[in-house]
């Protein structure tokens, strides 16, 4: 029997999720099922060596997202109505899917130590890395490099929570 690697694996798990999302009608159990696609995109992220966005993915996608979706569904109904199945957005689906697909078949392959990553802009994070005496190339990269790319991706974060939460507040205050 032929050994199926974690990576292909998590990617069938994720293809699973995505499509038992869409077809369930439970908006509850959809929002946990868009918590556990999360947690297996953070674990596919872990396994190609994106431990920073693996973390991101953990606490925003699994945890700050389905924390407010549970929030916003306490507000509302369980279930969504049933509407008439259209053929419009599956068929934008798929022209964006296969555009998608189609802008990465010219990508190098995934670890390739000649990819233009790794000629021309790795080396001159390490050598960053040396001039500002931090020994982790991934902490420099992030907190030098990635500093202000990193404080506008928390001060999003922040600014959508707290917009939530001001309108779960909101809509609390009228129903009363």
């Amino acid at each position: 029997m032929m050994d199926v690697p974690i990576e292909a694996l998590l990617f069938f798990l994720l293809l699973v999720t995505a499509l038992t999302v869409a077809r369930l009608r439970d908006l509850y159990a959809a929002s946990m099922m868009t918590a556990i696609f999360s947690l297996l995109s953070a674990g596919l992220f872990v396994l190609m060596d994106a431990v920073d966005v693996a973390f991101t993915e953990a606490a925003v996608g699994a945890g700050v997202a389905t924390v407010l979706s549970l929030g916003a569904l306490s507000l509302t109904g369980s279930r969504e109505a049933k509407k008439r199945a259209q053929v419009f957005p599956f068929v934008v689906v798929a022209l964006t899917g296969a555009a998608l697909i189609y802008g990465t078949l010219d990508m190098p392959h995934y670890g390739d130590a000649n990819a233009v990553i790794h000629s021309h802009l790795a080396p001159d994070f390490i050598e960053g890395s040396a001039e500002l005496e931090i020994p982790n190339v991934v902490t420099t990269v992030l907190a030098s490099y990635r500093g202000y790319d990193t404080f506008g991706e928390s001060f999003v974060v922040f600014t959508a929570v707290l917009g939530v939460i001001l309108m779960l507040y909101r809509s609390k205050k009228d129903a009363s």
